[in-house]
């Protein structure tokens, strides 16, 4: 792994640009298809046990998704660090930086996690579930909660490759749990008759052995940048710069996963059967706008190397080319993805239900014809996050939920009167509206007074 970091330094800092863009995001998009492959894994066989299941899996999503998105923030920044130090030429504060990372994600996994599982059944009665969704929640949130140090430990070890310009090795490791996943499940849920128990134990015990082969790798005698914790001891300084660029990334998820939980609350006022169309079309959503996400993470990484290098110009050629890249892919994908006859075939795999299949079938249409300006949301963030300005992107994140789609949502139920649908229009505005402030704010040239700061 070592000669193929140098080897992908040299292209991100020295050669083609959509070269660099294509090949680190390639294996990032297979690793995003692999990383919703365990969820969509059990909306499949959620949707063989009933409505009920999927409508639980569907309802504390968000709250995993609340605690997960904190931790994967600073993960982030250790990541935009480590890049950073490896444009700089400072290998041994970046070998520093993935031992102080390792350490600081797996106690705050362990504490997010057990806080996580204390107050679960709290959390589910927040969201008004009732009847049989009630405890079928309870149970699956308390489970996947248990693999949080598991998970840290796997997300850790994709900063550290993908700092490197490494993003195969993480894919093939996640391609091994998904495989592990897609056995367990059936097998936990019907030959064992766990049900949604058996789905969140099939997803927690996937992570196990990938944990483990994570960490087998990453102490490696042969790896450039991995962990040698023999006398470690907390950096402050480190860590203090983990907290600096990592917060306002973390709070930023967490806020929006926070505002995805209010747009759950909204959407089970509208029974089951809408809950498990929003899920379901979500999950699907996600997986078209995947080369999106990938080439901004692709970006990030392209990005804090060459401000690292002094090399701002090719920083930005970098985000415009990447931007270009997913507009174009998204605008033709969208449009494909859109037509009712498609998005009904994509959306009958997981349900049978006449309702949840009508409903998500409207909410896919809307949300894929829109999906491009997911293109504009994702470079654009990815550029103010390689270049140490997370605070921007935070606010940014928080308006989307906060502003633009909680309040698209009371105009279009309270004002207009609409059904389930205005829920589904207010997730298109407010990714456009957040995209176009971000591309604002990008073209008015705020980030340039915060560049030096990552050498603080």
């Amino acid at each position: 792994m070592s000669s193929l970091s140098e080897k992908n330094t040299g292209e991100i800092l020295n050669g083609s640009l959509q070269k660099a863009i294509v090949s680190l995001a390639l294996p990032l998009v297979l690793n995003s298809i692999i990383q919703s492959m365990y969820n969509l894994t059990d909306t499949f066989w959620l949707g063989r046990l009933g409505t009920t299941e999927q409508a639980a899996i569907s309802l504390v999503s968000p709250i995993q998704n609340i605690i997960i998105n904190f931790g994967m923030g600073l993960t982030a920044a250790g990541s935009i660090l480590l890049a950073g130090y490896i444009g700089e030429k400072k290998p041994e504060d970046a070998k520093d930086m993935a031992n102080q990372l390792f350490v600081f994600n797996i106690l705050l996994a362990v504490i997010l996690g057990f806080l996580g599982i204390i107050f679960a059944p709290s959390a589910v009665d927040w969201l008004k579930a009732e009847g049989d969704v009630k405890p079928a929640a309870v149970t699956y949130l308390r489970i996947v909660l248990l693999d949080l140090p598991f998970l840290m430990t796997i997300n850790t070890f994709a900063s550290v490759m993908q700092a490197q310009g490494d993003t195969m090795t993480p894919t093939k490791l996640n391609f091994l749990g998904i495989v592990i996943n897609m056995i367990l499940d059936p097998v936990f849920m019907f030959v064992f008759g766990w049900g949604i128990a058996g789905a969140a134990l099939a997803t927690a015990g996937a992570k196990v052995p990938c944990a483990l082969i994570a960490l087998k790798l990453l102490s490696g005698k042969n790896v450039s940048i991995g962990l040698k914790l023999k006398g470690f001891h907390f950096n402050l300084k480190k860590i203090k710069r983990i907290f600096y660029i990592g917060l306002p990334t973390a709070f930023g998820n967490s806020t929006m996963q926070f505002g995805f939980l209010l747009m759950t609350k909204n959407v089970y006022l509208y029974g089951p059967a809408a809950m498990a169309a929003y899920g379901i079309g979500n999950k699907i959503n996600s997986i078209i706008t995947l080369p999106s996400s990938a080439m901004g993470n692709a970006c990030t990484t392209i990005i804090s190397q060459n401000i690292g290098a002094e090399q701002l110009d090719r920083a930005q050629k970098a985000y415009k080319t990447a931007r270009k890249m997913c507009m174009i892919f998204l605008l033709v994908a969208g449009f494909i993805f859109s037509r009712r006859i498609v998005a009904s075939a994509i959306v009958g795999i997981f349900t049978k239900d006449e309702n949840v299949l009508k409903m998500g079938v409207d909410f896919l249409s809307i949300m894929a014809f829109f999906c491009f300006t997911n293109g504009l949301y994702d470079t654009t963030k990815a550029f103010f996050n390689g270049t140490s300005n997370t605070h921007y992107t935070m606010i940014i994140e928080v308006a989307r939920l906060w502003l633009f789609r909680l309040g698209t949502v009371w105009v279009l139920i309270n004002l207009l009167k609409m059904d389930e649908k205005g829920v589904w229009y207010s997730v298109a505005v407010s990714n456009a509206a957040a995209a176009v402030c971000l591309w604002l704010l990008y073209l008015a040239g705020v980030w340039k007074k915060r560049i030096e700061s990552r050498k603080t």
